[in-house]
């Protein structure tokens, strides 16, 4: 199948089935999102991976009890950075030095572009532009998901706070953004698994500017 078959086969499954997801196919999932493309490389969230039933269980009850959190295999939460500070960035000029084997001295004009950027906003415009880094992530595990047969459903129907406050998220510097249920449709039990999947026309969506 094409990216475009796999895409046109995806939806925003509603029900799921409990089905246990292979390994395999949540750690390629997994890898593709790490892989995501990334405003300057930084990837300023961290993703959890929630198994425990126990725990989807109180996750479900501050995400408006929607089946989803437990039925799914695996719960992936995208949780952005609260804030960008200096400490962050000397990682990743490390983290790049070690990989390509090169002096950190010779990323100083990066870092300067990262921390004028970057580091020099406010806090909230700090987490903010970190949650749409999450969101491009996001859409990458919603791809490599379609690729490998896998449903998955982008959720943003929970309270973050009280999402944050049941993982301890403020003490890890982190907010929660989105959820992504990864599981296999309930083929009878969701009324959108047979459905046409609706979207505007290309000639509505795109616009070619002369």
């Amino acid at each position: 199948m094409s990216l475009l078959q796999h895409l046109n086969w995806r939806y925003a499954t509603k029900r799921m089935t409990g089905e246990r997801v292979p390994q395999e196919k949540v750690d390629y999932i997994l890898e593709a999102t790490r892989l995501s493309a990334s405003s300057m490389g930084l990837q300023p969230y961290t993703i959890l991976v929630v198994e425990n039933p126990e725990l989807r269980q109180q996750i479900q009850k501050v995400a408006y009890n929607q089946p989803q959190i437990v039925e799914a295999s695996h719960l992936l939460i995208f949780a952005a950075w609260n804030n960008v500070t200096e400490a962050e960035v000397d990682e990743y000029m490390q983290n790049i030095a070690d990989v390509r084997g090169i002096p950190v001295a010779s990323l100083a004009d990066f870092k300067a572009s990262l921390m004028n950027g970057v580091v020099s906003r406010t806090q909230e415009q700090k987490y903010e532009w970190s949650a749409r880094q999450a969101y491009i992530a996001l859409g990458t595990a919603l791809a490599a998901a379609a690729e490998q047969g896998v449903d998955a459903t982008p959720m943003e129907g929970f309270d973050p706070a009280a999402l944050d406050e049941l993982l301890n998220l403020k003490e890890k510097g982190l907010r929660s953004v989105t959820l992504l249920p990864l599981g296999y449709r309930h083929t009878e039990a969701d009324f959108l698994a047979t459905a046409k999947k609706v979207r505007r026309d290309k000639e509505q969506l795109f616009v070619t500017l002369d």
